[in-house]
């Protein structure tokens, strides 16, 4: 499978799509504002990153403005919180076949590059 979510309202995903010219290659590419991940998505994700954790984002506005970050968050907790709010999710997800690449990191858009 090659897939990529990410959120079209973000610079730095749009950026990193086109680096890696992602919408050439066939990939699946969902906008998680206008067609939400399901919940089969994100057990998929899950099972490839290791942990709901890996694929919540602290640096989302709404982390704060809910107080999550005064609060011991668990797996269920993340998992609840990021079907529930898109912004929640690390952006972008990009996986290939057995590979999932998540957030927007120097380091890990280069590991992308490699396989792409």
């Amino acid at each position: 499978m090659k897939k990529v979510y990410y959120l079209s309202t973000c610079s730095t995903c749009d950026r990193i799509l086109k680096e890696l010219n992602l919408k050439k290659k066939g990939y699946i590419i969902q906008d998680i504002k206008t067609e939400p991940i399901t919940n089969s998505q994100l057990e998929e994700m899950k099972e490839m990153a290791g942990s709901y954790e890996a694929l919540f984002s602290r640096i989302a506005l709404k982390f704060r403005a809910w107080k999550l970050n005064e609060k011991e968050l668990t797996e269920k907790d993340y998992k609840k919180y990021i079907l529930e709010e898109y912004t929640f999710l690390k952006r972008p997800v990009i996986i290939v076949k057995d590979k999932i690449f998540v957030g927007n990191s120097k380091s890990n858009i280069a590991a992308a590059k490699e396989v792409v």
